[in-house]
């Protein structure tokens, strides 16, 4: 896929990038997996905004996308790739031979017309599924499963993957993007390749009201408000916000380590590269 940019006829078109999906399916989605996703505004079940900044946005169907892929041993054709309005990546409808339809995210290079299948000791081809036992170091996966049967949590998005680095026994060693080795037990699943849509981070959005169509209300800084909206707020002229930035309920925003799943540690083997602010 490509960028799409704009002649500056209006303002909004002068910074506009695009990604053209021009080669993508033009129809609606598979109507057996598809469900009514309701807009939640960024309430909670109380009717309590706990998201601040959201609205409606466009209206939008929930595709169910298998990230589980336990059809093993039944070759499956790729019968389309889709725009999927729920993730960053495409994703592509497969028909296996007994007739049953799924939905898995799409990797870059893939056809349609192609097979792929799930299984243990399958070709190394992109878009198939196997255990990470199965799989040489190097190759590019995604849709990498934490636990065996859990489905797969790591490198979902456009873009993404991660490789395995090497063996420890009955983990594999698996690179982050971030820089960081994880442990993950060899018997847990993952897909071949990178994913699709790549161009996604180099997106402009151009203009306030596709912000809206994506759910986004504006957002109004802090140091703008009273004292009484926010600890920024106050003070004669212009201000920076005091010497600690915090958030509206007084969280550190700066390097404020809030990860309480102690419990893992144990499966880090190399901490992920530290920012440099």
């Amino acid at each position: 896929m490509a960028l799409k940019t704009f002649k500056p006829y209006t303002k909004s078109t002068r910074g506009t990038i695009l990604v053209d999906r021009s080669g993508l399916w033009k129809g609606k989605p598979f109507k057996a997996l598809v469900e009514p996703k309701n807009s939640m505004k960024g309430r909670n079940n109380y009717g309590r905004i706990t998201a601040r900044n959201r609205a409606g946005g466009h209206k939008k169907m929930y595709r169910k996308v298998d990230f589980f892929r336990k059809k093993f041993d039944i070759p499956a054709k790729v019968e389309r790739i889709e725009y999927d309005p729920n993730r960053s990546c495409y994703i592509m409808l497969v028909k296996f031979e007994d007739g049953q339809h799924s939905y898995y995210l799409a990797p870059q290079k893939i056809k349609v017309g192609d097979i792929i299948e799930n299984g243990s000791k399958k070709e190394i081809k992109i878009g198939n599924c196997m255990p990470l036992q199965d799989i040489p170091v190097g190759i590019n996966i995604h849709n990498v499963e934490l636990q065996p049967g859990a489905g797969g949590k790591i490198a979902r998005s456009a873009g993404t993957s991660v490789t395995i680095s090497g063996l420890d026994g009955n983990y594999s060693l698996i690179k982050m993007t971030s820089g960081e080795v994880r442990k993950i037990d060899s018997r847990s699943l993952a897909s071949i390749g990178v994913l699709s849509n790549p161009d996604q981070k180099n997106i402009k959005i151009g203009k306030a009201g596709r912000s809206r169509w994506l759910g986004r209300r504006p957002h109004t800084r802090g140091v703008v408000m009273n004292p009484v909206d926010h600890p920024h707020g106050g003070g004669e002229g212009k201000t920076a916000g005091g010497r600690h930035p915090v958030s509206r309920t007084g969280q550190s925003a700066k390097g404020l380590k809030t990860r309480d799943n102690k419990s893992t540690d144990k499966f880090i083997v190399r901490r992920r590269k530290k920012r440099k602010d």
